[in-house]
């Protein structure tokens, strides 16, 4: 594996990670946290995928500066724009998701027969 794969997959990794739990220890440290759904594994596992993959396509190849090797900045540029990736797809993910359960909901509430 090459520093510029792991630096990619560790950026996603970190940012879907990030999006993730920020919340959850948010909760936790107001006492409103409960235990940690396993709906979040799946949409996390979503968001890595969607953001690892868009990432390898965006970035197939870090570009180096005037043809020389790439510096520490390219690869903390790349690094960053992997984090950025992950915390957004898995934040799209996550609203998307919530989206879905509340359409669901008003679904229930035209089928006929519903009693709330």
């Amino acid at each position: 594996m090459s520093l510029e794969f792991i630096l990619k997959f560790g950026g996603v990794f970190l940012g879907v990670l990030a999006r993730t739990l920020v919340p959850w220890l948010r909760k936790l440290r107001g006492g409103a946290a409960g235990r940690f759904s396993g709906k979040y594994l799946t949409s996390t596992a979503g968001a890595l995928a969607i953001g690892f993959i868009l990432t390898l396509a965006i970035f197939p190849h870090l570009e180096a500066v005037a043809g020389g090797p790439p510096t520490f900045e390219a690869y903390f540029k790349l690094f960053c724009l992997a984090f950025g990736f992950g915390f957004g797809w898995n934040g799209i993910v996550l609203e998307g998701s919530q989206w879905a359960g509340a359409m669901g909901g008003r679904r229930a509430e035209k089928e006929p027969g519903h009693v709330q």
